[in-house]
């Protein structure tokens, strides 16, 4: 079923006085929540949303305050933030035969680097920058890391020391896909799972020993979401051209369902509400929601009206806020219609706070923060933190601090406590 109507409602930039009255006491009256840590690729529900309310937007011209900045290497991967220390991963190296990709860990209040792990790895660009593009995910005293080329590795989160490796493409044989490995790891009990091979793998977290795979054909490029469908606890994937889900326990396909782009790139991860999946793809593709029940699939709506690159859509209050290729569009989850649509912000990024807050990267690397409303986009605040360059990777909101990062390798920490 496509959209029925596609309906474009004003971009409020510059409020009246009645509104900037009300947007104030919105932001300063939110109430206070506990704060939390971020430990893996969009966040510790999987949906791209921080369960903090109690910070600071209201910045005045000053713009916030840059707790600190670093450098980490060229690469899209995110930060994961946990028991005081931010993980991330980036790509050095002056000459090919001298790149590597670098684990680091760094102190979240300072900036101070804690340890760093680096092994060849080529840049690889591919219409675009290169460099790395999985996100580290920690899981108590460990830290799992995957290259775009397939080294796997488990660390102690404390010390770097590396615990486990194995070789995803050269030792086991998972093909690469064109731009290469970027799963993150998904903890799901004892169990690591990733978006490689043609239904994803799962991997023993303490040893790296492969407990089970679906074929170790071409793969997508999204993380895979933990869900319970049908009282069965699985792992729902974006493929190469599907989205699928696998049982937990012992990887038997429970479902697919055809979602395919001309270049098999799949890479936004896949929202579930319910018995309901979402997903989204660009070159042209688009999104579709369908219902699961009894192991069947059935088509809810499939339309072109939004188109994820990279950044995946979150869901808020009954709404999809993502971005169509170039365009941040509000559109309805339950039909699929289009609440709203502005442009001016590229290829962008974003993540949402449990106030409704939403947090925005544009591809220049300026910070803008705005309301996810349904009615109508209306920006709250804008700042400039890093060099205008492209950026690819959402904000992260973990302990009344904001981690921005851009594709060159910038990392700036915000306080935004209050």
């Amino acid at each position: 079923m496509r959209a029925a109507m596609k309906q474009t409602l004003p971009i409020v930039e510059r409020p009246n006085r009645a509104r900037r009255i009300g947007m104030m006491l919105w932001l300063a009256g939110c109430a206070a929540a506990t704060a939390g840590d971020w430990p893996n690729y969009r966040g510790p529900d999987h949906n791209g949303i921080s369960a903090e309310t109690d910070w600071k937007s209201d910045w005045g011209e000053a713009g916030p305050t840059v707790l600190w900045r670093t450098e980490v290497g060229k690469g899209s991967s995110s930060v994961a933030v946990a028991g005081g220390r931010v993980f991330t991963m980036g790509n050095r190296g002056e000459t090919e035969p001298e790149e590597e990709d670098v684990v680091s860990c760094l102190d979240a209040e300072t900036g101070k680097t804690l340890w760093t792990h680096r092994y060849p790895c080529p840049l690889l660009p591919k219409y675009y920058e290169g460099g790395t593009l999985s996100t580290p995910t920690v899981d108590g005293d460990f830290v799992y890391t995957i290259s775009k080329t397939g080294d796997f590795l488990c660390f102690e989160a404390a010390t770097g020391k590396v615990v486990w490796e194995r070789q995803l493409n050269r030792e086991l044989g998972f093909e690469l896909p064109t731009w290469h490995f970027s799963s993150s790891a998904l903890v799901a009990g004892e169990r690591l799972i990733l978006d490689v091979g043609m239904a994803g793998a799962a991997f023993d977290k303490k040893t790296g020993e492969l407990l089970w795979e679906n074929g170790r054909e071409v793969c997508g490029y999204s993380t895979p979401v933990p869900a319970t469908l049908g009282g069965v606890e699985c792992a729902v994937i974006c493929g190469a051209d599907s989205i699928l889900a696998v049982r937990i326990a012992d990887g038997e396909l429970l479902w697919r369902h055809p979602f395919f782009n001309k270049h098999k790139a799949n890479a936004g991860d896949a929202i579930v509400e319910g018995d309901e999946v979402f997903a989204s793809s660009a070159y042209g593709r688009g999104c579709a929601k369908i219902r699961v029940a009894g192991g069947a699939v059935t088509p809810v709506f499939d339309t072109t009206v939004m188109r994820n690159l990279q950044s995946s859509c979150v869901l808020w209050k009954g709404h999809l806020y993502g971005f169509d290729e170039t365009r941040l569009k509000c559109i309805d989850f339950k039909d699929g219609r289009e609440r709203w649509n502005a442009r001016a912000m590229g290829k962008a990024s974003l993540s949402l706070c449990a106030d409704g807050r939403m947090l925005i990267m544009t591809d220049q690397s300026e910070l803008v923060v705005a309301r996810a409303n349904p009615e109508a986009f209306e920006v709250a605040a804008r700042a400039q933190v890093l060099s205008r360059s492209m950026s690819r990777t959402a904000p992260v909101l973990a302990n009344g601090r904001i981690f921005l990062r851009n594709a060159r390798g910038e990392l700036a920490c915000l306080d935004v406590r209050r």
